[in-house]
This record gives structure tokens, C-alpha cells and sequence, in this order.
């Protein structure tokens, strides 16, 4: 069977250390054990790291590029593809221009064919009107569906299509 292909967006990193929120961080861990595992295929992109590396609270920054480099990924490109589906979310009253990098984020991981966008923005990204909106321009546009769903989704049943 196919390995998931799981994108990881920049929210769901920051629950692996999230003391305000032990059950969250826990499913963050329990699915980061699965990926050192190998179960999923792992996706981020430039965003991701600028979004961390941004991050005032410097030992919690460290801390998170720390727990990337104990898995494999890969780190995509944002091309014009991903900036026309970013664009197509905002066009289509999903999100708005301040949340570019969210939309950016829903571009990687829909031009990249992964099947789930794991993420803890319920205010932009794991909420139904993004979800089925996304859906919808998977579908216009001739892309495979993506599931965007926390990472407790992901750890019931691990891995495979």
C-alpha cells in the first residue's frame, strides 16, 4: 500500500511544544514517533521554516528546528502554482490576503499531491468553511482531495491509502 504523503504546516510543529495544551502536544508527539517510523511521507515548505525561524521565543524556536531534524522530509518549492492556488483560495472568499501564508501553505500541499495537511489554525485552516472550500477548488482545478485534519486524525490508524 502507498504511504500517506502528509504535509505539516507551522501550527502543528508548535504543538510539539505546546505546555499549555498537554493533550494536543501528546497526539503531536504520538504522530511524530509515527513519522520517525517512516509510516508518513513528509512534506513542509519554505514557509514552515520562515514562519519558525521568526518565532521571538528563541529557545522554543530551537527547540522546534531540533525536532525537525529527527525526521525525514521534504522541503518543497513555492512556484507559480502554489501562488495561483493560493490566490484561487483568496478569490473564492476562503481566506483573505492577511492569511497569504496559510493560503500558501493549502498551495504546497495541494500542488504537491499529499493526501492530508496536518495543522492546529482552527481559525483559518481546520475549520469546515476552509475545508470544504478547499475540497471545492481541489476539485475545479483537477487536483487529488486534501484532508486538513489534526494530528490526532492521523495517529488512530497509521499510514496508508
Amino acid at each position: 500500500m502507498k504511504k500517506l504523503k502528509i504535509y505539516i504546516d507551522t501550527s502543528a510543529i508548535g504543538y510539539l511544544d505546546e505546555q499549555g495544551s498537554p493533550k494536543e502536544m501528546l497526539e503531536m508527539h504520538q504522530l511524530w514517533d509515527l513519522v520517525k517510523q517512516g509510516v508518513y511521507e513528509v512534506v513542509i515548505s519554505p514557509v514552515v521554516i520562515r514562519e519558525l525561524m521568526v518565532n521571538k521565543n528563541i529557545e522554543k524556536r530551537d527547540k522546534l528546528l531540533e525536532y525537525l531534524k529527527q525526521i525525514e522530509y521534504t522541503i518543497v518549492e513555492i512556484t507559480d502554482e502554489v501562488h495561483n492556488i493560493a490566490k484561487s483560495v483568496i478569490t473564492n472568499g476562503i481566506l483573505t490576503e492577511k492569511s497569504y501564508d496559510d493560503c500558501l501553505h493549502i498551495g504546497c500541499a495541494i500542488s504537491n499531491n499529499c493526501d492530508v495537511m496536518v495543522s492546529f489554525n482552527f481559525k483559518h485552516l481546520v475549520n469546515v468553511h476552509t475545508i470544504r472550500g478547499v475540497r471545492a477548488i481541489s476539485m475545479l482545478q483537477g487536483y487529488a482531495n486534501l484532508d486538513i485534519v489534526q494530528a490526532v486524525a492521523l495517529i488512530q490508524k497509521g499510514g496508508e491509502v
